[in-house]
């Protein structure tokens, strides 16, 4: 058995740098009011004893628990196979690092999880949540406006609950996808396909709306619905070219369903690009790079808007700590832009 090693208290503390004990814990707590020189000397009796703040108390005063969720509505098995949540979580995790904050990780793998993530959320265990990868019908939105969390949204919401103003992030999707399929359009190409993300996403249809803008009136069996994933995009990219065997370019809605339409096209003896052009987007490294050929695609900075979420949730309004709740009328959309990347691939 092992003897439990006993933590240094406040009280301690106070004693070695010769205050009282409420003034540490002004000091510990980032408390107001105490003169300089009585800061130093806590500090430095704080290093000396090792002291740890005791997080349920200092929660107690301070009000703020120092953690955040980050809520993916997508099951494990997609969270840790798709880079592109890789980074946004680093963006987060770099912006809530830098701030002394946790981030703790909730997962839905199905229906059944939502109920589990609210109780959570509601049990004053965070500070605010950061959500991404909502599907349209997707019961999240209220279940945490329910539970009084302040809230900022990985994506453009599409949900009409009367909740007014979310705080979001997102990318500009559709003007990226029309950078996409113009320069298809200048290279030559006619018979230009897209082969969408999941539809139930607003990332997705703002994808295909910027398609339809600059292909309105071409043939609708070029559309081809997917959901985001490499077996998606060659399964589409199957589909597509059984549709339409003259197709010579696809626009893709993410590199990884571009990655697997080049693997079908590879099959199928067809040579990229000379007889079909590809674009992905997402501009995800190694994916993008490593392809075969080079990807050309659409570049969004992913780790940019975790820490944008991140940095919006804890400012709050007016950047005065805490963030902002999630019904406030004043919040609103943050929008990056996208760069066209250029690679062998179109």
């Amino acid at each position: 058995m092992t003897e439990a090693v006993s933590r240094p208290t406040l009280e301690a503390v106070a004693a070695r740098a010769g205050v009282s004990r409420a003034t540490v814990s002004r000091v510990v707590n980032g408390g107001d009011g105490v003169r300089e020189p009585l800061v130093e000397r806590v500090r430095q009796a704080v290093e000396e004893l090792g002291y740890v703040p005791n997080q349920a108390a200092r929660s107690l005063v301070t009000k703020r628990h120092d953690a955040v969720a980050v809520v993916i509505a997508e099951p494990e098995a997609r969270v840790f196979t798709d880079p592109f949540f890789a980074l946004q979580l680093r963006g987060i995790s770099k912006e809530l690092t830098a701030h002394d904050n946790q981030l703790v990780l909730l997962l839905t793998e199905g229906r059944a999880d939502h109920a589990r993530v609210a109780r959570y959320l509601a049990g004053g265990h965070v500070d605010g949540a950061l959500v991404f990868s909502l599907h349209l019908d997707d019961p999240l939105p209220g279940l945490i406006r329910n539970a009084g969390v302040p809230t900022v949204f990985g994506g453009r919401p599409d949900w009409s609950d009367g909740a007014p103003g979310p705080v979001y992030v997102d990318s500009d999707n559709r003007g990226g996808a029309r950078a996409a399929v113009r320069h298809l359009v200048g290279l030559g190409r006619t018979r230009i396909a897209h082969i969408t993300g999941a539809l139930d996403q607003t990332s997705a249809v703002d994808r295909l709306d910027g398609y339809r803008d600059v292909m309105g009136d071409a043939d609708p069996r070029l559309v081809v619905e997917s959901d985001f994933t490499p077996g998606g995009g060659e399964h589409a990219m199957r589909e597509l070219l059984d549709r339409c065997p003259d197709v010579d370019a696809v626009f893709a809605a993410n590199d990884l369903t571009a990655l697997g339409a080049l693997r079908v096209l590879r099959e199928r003896g067809l040579r990229v690009p000379e007889d079909v052009a590809v674009i992905g987007f997402d501009d995800v490294l190694p994916v993008a790079e490593e392809c075969d050929p080079p990807l050309t695609t659409v570049r969004q900075d992913i780790e940019e808007m975790g820490r944008l979420m991140a940095r919006l949730l804890l400012a709050g309004p007016a950047g005065q700590g805490g963030a902002r709740e999630p019904t406030d009328p004043s919040a609103a959309g943050v929008v990056l832009p996208t760069t066209l990347i250029r690679r062998a691939s179109a």
